[in-house]
């Protein structure tokens, strides 16, 4: 398949910012879409609680109830807090265990069994609301802490993504390069009178674009989304792939190098391979379709595209523009199953102006 290059200024703008050594701010953030659990608000639920009216009491009384009411399933709860009124004449709560689905309130009697737990020191029960789960970013820890005192183990990674400051300037520069060049397949498309949804794919380890595509679907091929184009051009790189691209001169590939004295071999059928690892063919020396690679797309990628992407073990996908049934963030989040053999990274907003000026349903 001939390759068609874009016009020489997306290329060049693209170069021209990633060798600079103070590349220009961009009016964009590409920010991480994160699990459910990640991005979800706190849930909470409600627990008994007691203020502890004599404090030399405390350390006994931790023991004691954290052995008649362990917290296995909540370790994020910290058992202690300081008094919230300052009108009261105790300076520390405890908290004895969870309230349950209907809560009444207990006295320590009902809730604290003796003699396994003494409850001098302790004054009335209290209900009060508690995180069910441990925070996962730091936006749930600031939470969750309003409402009881918890720990929490920061992942600096998801931080910095959620921070827009995962990236460097430079890496910018080139991310926006590769997705200018997404803009212009799209906007080939476009001009045959088809979707305007335009995708790449990148080797990010050697910069080099390994495929370039647009959604060729029709009635005919209902198929042909431009993350489909784009896997299968992969494949054709690699001397295999299905569909005939050729109708299409946007579309095009750039061979993949093999190992040398190694031919392509045959790849291990998708329901054999379930090695998240699994990162070669091991006969023919090559990567597994699109292990290592990113994809950049104009639009966020459906369902069907984004289970491709699993078996197609992508690492990253940047997108532009969001899409009503979005598998990528809008309606599903496939690429944080635990359930898949799979998962990749997934950064959204990369170019979001111009990508929904693209495609008016985004």
């Amino acid at each position: 398949m001939p390759r068609t290059d874009p016009p020489s200024g997306v290329e060049q703008h693209r170069d021209e910012k990633a060798g600079s050594p103070e590349p220009e701010p961009m009016p964009w953030q590409a920010l991480p879409v994160l699990s459910e659990q990640q991005s979800g608000g706190v849930e909470l639920v409600l627990a008994y609680a007691a203020p502890v009216l004599d404090k030399r009491q405390t350390s006994r009384l931790l023991k004691e109830v954290s052995a008649v009411h362990p917290l296995t399933a909540q370790p994020h709860l910290k058992r202690v807090r300081p008094g919230r009124d300052a009108s009261r004449p105790h300076v520390l709560e405890m908290l004895l265990c969870l309230a349950g689905r209907a809560p009444d309130m207990r006295s320590l009697a009902e809730l604290l069994p003796q003699p396994a737990v003494d409850p001098h020191g302790l004054g009335q029960p209290f209900l009060v609301l508690v995180p069910a789960r441990p925070p996962l970013t730091r936006g749930q820890f600031e939470e969750a802490r309003t409402h009881w005192p918890t720990s929490f183990h920061e992942d600096k990674h998801v931080t910095r993504a959620l921070a827009g400051q995962l990236f460097s300037a430079q890496e910018r520069a080139v991310m926006q390069g590769h997705m200018e060049r997404a803009v212009w397949a799209a906007q080939q498309a476009a001009a045959r009178g088809l979707r305007a949804v335009g995708a790449v794919v990148v080797d990010p380890a050697s910069g080099c674009v390994l495929a370039t595509g647009h959604d060729c679907s029709s009635t005919a091929s209902p198929l042909l989304h431009a993350t489909m184009v784009c896997i299968d051009l992969v494949a054709q790189g690699q001397g295999r792939g299905t569909y005939d691209l050729r109708p299409h001169p946007a579309c095009s590939f750039a061979p993949a190098p093999a190992p040398l004295g190694v031919g392509v071999g045959p790849v291990h059928k998708l329901h054999e391979d379930t090695d998240t690892e699994a990162d070669e063919d091991s006969e023919g020396g090559l990567p597994y379709v699109c292990t290592g690679y990113d994809l950049y797309v104009t639009r966020e990628p459906c369902a069907m595209c984004a289970m491709a992407l699993v078996h197609s073990r992508v690492q990253r996908v940047f997108y532009g523009a969001p899409s009503p049934d979005g598998g990528l963030g809008t309606r599903f989040r496939i690429h944080t199953r635990s359930d898949l053999n799979h998962r990749f990274r997934v950064f959204r907003g990369v170019l979001e102006g111009q990508c929904r000026r693209l495609d008016p349903d985004t």
